[in-house]
């Protein structure tokens, strides 16, 4: 009767249920309306008359906007309430999407994706909630399928995606979005419940309010949400993105005399913003170090199991948005560098990664609450090492591709799962939201670079093809594909020594808890 007792202890309840399923839904939803622009990637290339390399900030900027929104958010949420910052966000998602269907040029479109990327930082607020919902015992099976849902919304919006843009244009992609936000915003608001009513910090700011004048309160806004390092942060990630695609960039002009006459121009540029990038850096660290409610806490740095944790956070972002940005190239340029494929083939391909990912993150969530997170944090390193591996090695058809990512899935589907538990657990539970907010920032900006990497290398080398008798087009070469995949190679090697360092402290701190006890 006791062991029975403390299963039903532990057991998740019905309303934990609800707010999964549904806060799953928004990142399904989200990661559908990602995953369906995926394969028109090169329709939008021709459309804007953009380059290979500048074409990557249509994942980018959408990833920049959400490394900076998402601690900005977490803040908010503490202070109005978790639930309505959710609800605001998703709001401002739906207004990006219905921007990005009506783009007529680059620019446009590069404002609906920073307007969509704003959607990124409601992962962490709902991250928190399920947290408070669920047990110890029980969190991982919560961040599995939590975090599964990145594959499910990947999954169908891969299988419908590269049909509407063949068919309908990347147009609708955008608008079929709109009644599946909508419909969401209304469940959140019916059945997901605020766990955090009245924060001791919106007591604080209330109780200040009753005492002091406008300007008071106004500076107790400003020192919650750190304006001066949401800036700096902003500017470090762009600088520098803006560096490697300048650098990029240079390849895409053929005329020699030009780009001869040019080249100290785009010399001093790049310096200009790597100095940028530098100096940003400094200014963030001495801005961090001294406010009171840091956008990023560095004190938490201390803790060698929370550093190293974010670095596979970082190590995982980056490879994953590497191969978004490539396959959908490597499937629909013309041979011999591509397969010459369609739209719908260009998400055929992509699928089994998806399908994969969405199998293997629950099925994590179940394997860690029994054996721990360590074991599949460095199984699903060596995992994915082995994928990239392959996939250098052996991409010559689309089958073999396919295959490739499959492997490569379940990597990440472990490495996922494992590090994000990893993280929540270690951490004290009145930091949780922080944490877990810098590691989401850090693996956003993995992503972010991810794309621009890829961009490089497909803009840099490149071969001409005959598109008819009288016009020559040029595309990504085998060697860039080559170079891209011997990047993921080089990240998973990084990937599997932190993991296995990982490893070591871990049982190097549980150890000392034994002999403390």
């Amino acid at each position: 009767m006791k062991r029975e007792k403390t299963e039903n202890k532990y057991a998740i309840s019905p309303r934990a249920w609800t707010t999964l399923i549904v806060l799953g839904l928004s990142v399904l939803i989200t990661m559908y309306g990602e995953t369906m622009l995926l394969p028109a990637i090169p329709d939008i290339i021709n459309e804007f008359h953009i380059s290979y390399n500048t074409s990557s900030w249509i994942l980018t900027a959408y990833l920049i906007a959400g490394a900076v929104m998402t601690p900005i958010a977490g803040k908010l949420s503490d202070v109005y309430g978790r639930k309505k910052m959710v609800l605001l966000i998703l709001i401002i998602y739906i207004i990006g999407v219905v921007i990005g269907g009506w783009s007529p040029n680059f620019y446009l479109m590069l404002v609906s994706r920073i307007t969509q990327g704003i959607g990124i930082s409601m992962f962490p607020i709902a991250f928190g909630i399920i947290r408070e919902l669920l047990s110890t015992q029980k969190l991982a099976i919560g961040v599995g399928i939590f975090t599964s849902m990145f594959a499910a919304g990947s999954v169908v919006g891969l299988a419908l995606g590269g049909t509407i843009v063949q068919h309908f244009g990347w147009h609708t992609t955008f608008f079929s979005i709109l009644p599946l936000a909508m419909t969401l915003w209304f469940a959140i608001n019916r059945y997901v419940k605020d766990t955090i009513q009245n924060s001791s910090v919106l007591q604080n700011n209330s109780q200040l309010d009753n005492r002091n004048n406008n300007t008071q309160r106004n500076n107790k806004f400003t020192s919650i949400i750190d304006i001066k390092g949401a800036i700096l942060l902003t500017v470090i990630i762009t600088s520098f993105l803006l560096a490697i695609t300048i650098i990029g960039n240079i390849n895409n002009n053929t005329d020699t005399k030009s780009l001869n006459n040019g080249s100290n121009t785009v010399f001093y540029t790049f310096l200009t913003l790597i100095a940028t990038t530098i100096v940003s850096v400094v200014l963030f660290i001495i801005v961090e170090k001294k406010i009171e409610s840091p956008l990023i806490d560095l004190k938490l740095f201390g803790n060698k199991i929370f550093l190293i944790s974010n670095v596979l956070v970082l190590t995982l972002g980056l490879p994953m948005f590497l191969v978004y940005q490539t396959i959908p190239f490597l499937v629909r340029s013309p041979p011999p560098g591509g397969f010459g494929g369609s739209a719908v083939e260009a998400a055929m391909v992509q699928l089994p990664f998806m399908i994969i990912f969405l199998i293997f993150a629950p099925a994590s969530g179940f394997i860690i609450s029994k054996i721990g997170s360590i074991k599949p944090v460095v199984f699903g390193t060596i995992i994915s090492l082995v994928g990239f591996s392959s996939m250098f090695a052996f991409h010559a058809t689309e089958t073999l591709v396919e295959g490739n990512l499959a492997v490569i899935a379940v990597g990440f589907a472990l490495l996922n799962t494992g590090i994000f538990n990893i993280i929540m657990t270690s951490t004290p539970i009145q930091y949780s939201g922080i944490s877990l907010g810098m590691s989401v920032v850090i693996m956003i900006v993995g992503m972010s670079i991810g794309p621009i990497v890829s961009g490089f290398f497909m803009q840099s080398f490149q071969t001409t093809t005959t598109a008819s008798t009288i016009m020559m087009t040029s595309h990504p070469s085998a060697t860039a594909y080559d170079m891209i995949f011997v990047t993921g190679i080089s990240i998973s090697v990084c990937s599997v020594i932190l993991s296995l360092i990982l490893r070591k402290k871990i049982k190097q701190s549980n150890t000392d808890i034994i002999q403390q006890a």
